[in-house]
């Protein structure tokens, strides 16, 4: 849990029931929830079960970790590799709860696109994070005359870990992290944006997940990422975990917020995305939030589908849109997906002592998971 104090954590736990055998003694080896032996809803997760299962879409992080108070990062979402502004792409964003600082959602409700990398942040450094996205899309070439950019920026306030008051992230942060951003493996955790971010009394961080849809179904991908600094009572595949730790855990944990992005390669357009969008509250709600009074809790959903990207699209292509029929099987798979991502944001979490000599325990996993094993909630 949060405490002032710093506290110790060493497990070294054997999991059974075919969640295979690890080492915590390093929580740097801390398993995802699926490894160990967690596994929400019904549908397959993709083949890495990460956000960048969805075809084209890259995830960078830059890390900031100085000294005894700075704590923090930024996280760049990338729906593909090429100038977001000559190929913007479908996009909606759905507000669970508006107590928050997210740049660039009333172009995007309006036009129902995305022009920029998503990029997630701090409460405080959501300007300086804007104006390094806006200098990164202006140096692109081709956009010589651009004189216009809608940035993309999300927050949590992450100010009881870090000194967020002294804004410590610059633009040079702002296009090294999209520079970095990569497909294949999502670094979660304690990292990015979720550097110094908590979550049901315990570390949060970045987390994330997929669901691939049946062949039957169209076979498309759904992909989550979470940066999570929300309360609540945590609830793991339904088992009431935070009611099975010591009352502390739960207490003066309610505040903060919660950003989640949704990608997928299903053609979809800016309606049936916020209708998607909206469906990811479930999987929030699952977890064990209430979205409080000062929880931000947002969602921002786009489509890869590349004969939707705006500059690409020629008239006629509205015919390979998705039915309002056809989006049940995907509001399953982004519901299973963002509740997977918040659990992987407290699996992956590693404990982090930070401004005023703040310390936030990970989650322990061994007793995590001995909860969930009395509920049987494991795989």
């Amino acid at each position: 849990m949060c405490c002032r104090v710093k506290g110790c954590l060493c497990i070294v736990l054997l999991v059974v029931g075919g969640a295979g055998v690890w080492s915590a003694e390093r929580e740097s080896v801390r398993p995802r929830a699926r490894e160990a032996g967690i596994a929400p809803g019904i549908l397959s997760p993709g083949q890495l079960n990460t956000i960048t299962d969805v075809e084209g879409v890259k995830v960078g992080h830059v890390t900031l970790i100085e000294g005894t108070d700075i704590r923090t990062g930024v996280t760049a979402i990338l729906p593909h590799s090429g100038n977001l502004f000559a190929e913007k792409v479908p996009a909606a964003i759905y507000v669970g709860n508006g107590f928050g600082k997210l740049m660039g959602y009333t172009q995007v409700e309006e036009l129902g696109n995305i022009e920029t990398p998503i990029l997630l942040t701090n409460t405080l450094n959501v300007g300086i994070v804007a104006d390094g996205l806006i200098e990164y899309m202006l140096s692109l070439p081709g956009n010589e005359n651009v004189r216009s950019i809608n940035p993309v920026v999300g927050e949590t306030n992450d100010g009881w870990l870090n000194d967020i008051r002294s804004r410590p992230v610059r633009r040079h942060h702002v296009r090294e992290a999209i520079e970095k951003a990569a497909a294949g493996p999502v670094e979660e955790g304690s990292v990015g944006a979720g550097t110094g971010t908590r979550c049901f009394g315990f570390k949060g961080g970045i987390g994330t997940s997929s669901r691939q849809l049946p062949k039957s179904q169209g076979g498309y991908t759904v992909g989550v990422l979470v940066q999570t600094n929300f309360g609540g009572i945590l609830t793991i595949n339904g088992a009431p975990v935070g009611r099975e730790f010591a009352p502390e855990a739960n207490s003066d944990n309610e505040d903060g917020s919660c950003m989640i992005v949704v990608a997928t390669d299903a053609p979809l357009l800016s309606r049936n995305l916020k209708r998607l969008a909206k469906r990811a509250i479930l999987g929030l709600a699952r977890s064990g939030s209430v979205m409080s009074n000062s929880s931000g809790d947002y969602v921002i959903a786009f489509s890869t589908a590349r004969a939707l990207r705006l500059g690409a699209r020629k008239r006629g292509d509205s015919g390979v849109l998705l039915s309002n029929g056809e989006m049940s099987m995907l509001f399953q798979a982004v519901v299973e997906a963002t509740e997977e991502a918040i659990y992987n944001s407290l699996f992956k979490a590693t404990s982090v002592t930070g401004r005023d000599n703040h310390f936030c325990e990970a989650l322990p996993i061994e007793k995590t998971l001995e909860i969930c094993r009395k509920y049987k909630v494991l795989k």
